[in-house]
């Protein structure tokens, strides 16, 4: 498997990878390549990644810059993360997942936020900190990673692209 940036010639398979990924899962709106395209047309993605086997994109993630009303800034919202279902449960997310946080650490990034399952995030590193909020979103299914020690205290939006609908 090969992780890579994701190239003008790899929208069209992200699209039915992410369409696949979130297909047959019940929490989905069905909306999440709406929200790539918005995020791409924005120009908002800091990282966007594709994983790739045998020539096929079989995998996607995207990062996002997202404000905290306590001023704190380089934070990132993951998000959405799509994997083929017949590639899920081999790693392929957690690949994705593991070398965007990488990336954006290393380009001074202090932290990323999700909205995501308890069971699959907490095991990535993420935790729920009381002081950090998403509004509408109950809290044991947002998760913050902080690079540094310092956890920002306030509320945290992510891009309008969340919101795209089609």
């Amino acid at each position: 498997m090969i992780i890579r940036n994701e190239t003008s010639s790899d929208i069209e398979a992200i699209s039915k990878v992410t369409i696949a990924a979130f297909k047959n899962l019940e929490i989905s709106n069905h909306t999440e390549q709406f929200i790539i395209n918005a995020l791409r047309k924005a120009n908002a993605p800091a990282v966007s990644l594709v994983a790739e086997i045998d020539g096929q994109v079989v995998g996607h993630i995207a990062f996002s810059p997202v404000t905290i009303s306590d001023g704190a800034t380089v934070w990132y919202g993951l998000g959405p993360v799509s994997v083929l279902p017949e590639y899920q449960k081999k790693g392929t997310g957690k690949s994705l997942i593991s070398e965007g946080l990488s990336l954006l650490e290393k380009s001074g990034g202090r932290g990323c936020v999700l909205v995501g399952h308890p069971n699959y995030y907490k095991r990535l590193g993420f935790r729920n900190f009381p002081e950090l909020v998403c509004e509408g979103v109950p809290q044991e299914v947002f998760f913050a990673l902080p690079f540094t020690e310092k956890v920002p205290k306030g509320v945290v939006a992510f891009h309008e692209g969340f919101f795209a609908k089609g």
